[in-house]
């Protein structure tokens, strides 16, 4: 390190070397504020969006004095209304098309063994995360407080029986009408009274009879299925395919475009729908203690995850060292933290799994790609735990059928996330309102996303390569 100089050492010296030392001295330090600059340039979202945070809860608590009505705090969190709106707007497009895009793109070597080891590998890790979570928050409870439990409960949803809800979801996978498919689903009702039979109706007052309904919402789980067999018949007509593959793929690219752009009102969304919430909040301390605990149970899942569940995956199959493994993918794991995005961190991934781990270009060609886009283990599971977390906060118990439904539509929904910085929000407000659950709860979440989404993010990372090697080890012979 160069030492400053001093006054005398300056006497002693001619003026070309004065000269010189200060313009080294100058060079140092526009390198240092180009590399100040390019940080903040790389990490503005993520400053914007803690910024939004902080003004949200202040603007909130200056306005808590007032007693304002229930209308004006409705005209307060407009802006962030819109923010939900826009949000809701992209969900159909961007599921339909990343999934399709995606699928049309498999090569045929996915129809052999390869492909189905590891879509097998990406169901059951996604399914493992998204229970890991709902177990932590049943046995948590983030968002219960001691000052509600005997309040009686906020939900307003109607009891479905759990067979009945299996029966719906099965349903829903295979919705008649794939237009109606966009904006309802199906949903089973219970009514009292004639049995419809002819003459061999029974009229029995007390005994609910199912009959066949239908709740607004996207059907998430039907177009998740036709888009999956859209997507792989497009991917066997090779060239015949090609105009319409082409266009989902184009399609594809300008909705992550546009998400892009959206993304960057959220921040002045999450101000005004964070300072409504902390305004309706009737003591902002339980609150802030739930959040915390929210935010310390998603860290716990994906810990328990990322430690525990992949790395014992990895040794059961390969019988290698899973912390070594882990340690050749250090770099791609500190990418993904930094960008918070799968898709950003993709080459480095490459790198790290062809340079440090000798992987076989034909599988990580094939499985990185496909695992940026469809294997979500930590999103999975914080969207699990954060749906629970908000129908904790309203007070909303949720049945075993109902938690069931939950953990398959959260794993629909983080399959067909994308993967780029704040993505998670558009699939949180699927999961939300395909439960039944107020998607304007989703603020609470933001207050600590910036963080919890980087988490995530490695952990999403994680699990794509480890992926990569316990497929690989199961190839061998083919490869």
């Amino acid at each position: 390190m160069e030492m400053p100089l001093s006054p005398e050492d300056i006497l002693e010296m001619d003026p070309v070397q004065v000269l010189g030392h200060e313009g080294s001295q100058n060079d140092v330090a526009s390198v240092q504020t180009s590399n100040i600059l390019s940080f903040l340039k790389k990490n503005a979202f993520v400053f914007l969006t803690v910024t939004a945070v902080a003004i949200g809860i202040g603007l909130g608590f200056a306005l808590r004095h007032i007693n304002m009505s229930a209308q004006e705090i409705q005209y307060l969190m407009f802006p962030g209304e819109m923010l939900m709106r826009i949000l809701q707007m992209l969900v159909l497009p961007l599921i339909v098309s990343s999934l399709i895009a995606g699928l049309s793109g498999v090569d045929r070597k996915a129809y052999g063994r390869i492909g189905l080891r590891a879509f097998s590998y990406y169901l059951v890790t996604t399914v493992i995360a998204a229970f890991t979570g709902i177990a932590l928050a049943v046995l948590v409870q983030p968002g219960k407080s001691s000052k509600r439990t005997a309040e009686p409960s906020g939900g307003t949803a109607e009891a479905v029986q759990s067979v009945d809800a299996f029966l719906d979801l099965i349903r829903n996978m295979f919705p008649s009408n794939v237009v109606e498919a966009c904006f309802r689903k199906y949903k089973t009702e219970y009514s009292s009274g004639d049995s419809s039979g002819g003459y061999l109706s029974v009229s029995n007052e007390t005994e609910k009879t199912p009959v066949p309904g239908t709740a607004d919402g996207i059907n998430v789980l039907g177009l998740m299925v036709f888009s999956v067999t859209f997507g792989l018949i497009l991917s066997s007509m090779e060239t015949k395919g090609k105009p319409l593959r082409d266009f989902f793929i184009c399609l594809n690219k300008a909705i992550m475009l546009l998400v892009n752009v959206i993304i960057w009102y959220s921040p002045v969304g999450i101000i005004f729908l964070l300072a409504g919430q902390v305004v309706k909040m009737t003591d902002a301390e339980e609150i802030g203690r739930e959040v915390a605990m929210y935010t310390l149970t998603v860290i716990a899942g994906l810990i328990i995850h990322s430690l525990f569940t992949l790395p014992l995956i990895y040794f059961t199959v390969t019988r290698k060292n899973p912390l070594k493994f882990i340690g050749g993918l250090l770099q791609a794991l500190t990418t993904a933290f930094g960008t918070s995005s799968s898709s950003a961190t993709l080459p480095v991934t490459f790198h790290c799994m062809e340079g440090n781990h000798n992987m076989d270009k034909q599988v990580t060609r094939f499985m990185l790609p496909i695992g940026a886009t469809m294997n979500m283990d930590g999103a999975a599971l914080y969207e699990a735990v954060a749906a629970l977390f908000i129908a904790q906060v309203n007070n909303m118990d949720l049945n075993f059928g109902q938690i069931l439904v939950l953990s398959l539509i959260v794993t629909a929904a983080s399959t067909g996330a994308a993967g780029i910085p704040q993505a998670g929000m558009v699939s949180m407000v699927i999961v939300l309102a395909s439960a039944g659950l107020p998607t304007e709860d989703i603020s609470l979440l933001m207050i600590v996303d910036w963080i919890l989404d980087r988490l995530r993010t490695a952990t999403n990372v994680l699990g794509d390569c480890i992926g990569v090697g316990v497929v690989q080890h199961l190839s061998r012979h083919e490869l």
